[in-house]
């Protein structure tokens, strides 16, 4: 089943309806696909056979660009995968733009 596409697109709507400013969309993808690699180290270098099933059951995708990549092809790709660069980017420039602010 599409469970890895459902999540994703449930947890993006909510993002968008719920948080409508841009900063908020952006910690929110940042916050997913840390969320996704996260999941996939565990369940790659734990060493429970358990959580590992359990991830390859559910058919956690292992980030955002991953999950882009399995449901695009071509040139959308890569227009997207750009996007996705852009957008963490920014994320990038709002957690350090935070750490000089809170450092004052």
């Amino acid at each position: 089943m599409y469970w890895d596409l459902i999540i994703i697109v449930a947890i993006i709507l909510v993002a968008v309806i719920c948080l409508r400013r841009f900063s908020s969309f952006v910690y929110i993808v940042g916050i997913i696909d840390i969320f996704l690699r996260l999941v996939t180290f565990i369940a790659n270098n734990l060493g429970v056979p358990e959580i590992t099933q359990l991830v390859n059951r559910i058919g956690f995708p292992s980030s955002i660009p991953s999950l882009i990549g399995k449901y695009t092809d071509g040139i959308l790709t890569t227009v997207l995968v750009w996007i996705f660069v852009i957008i963490m980017i920014v994320f990038e420039f709002y957690v350090i733009r935070t750490f000089i602010r809170k450092k004052k």
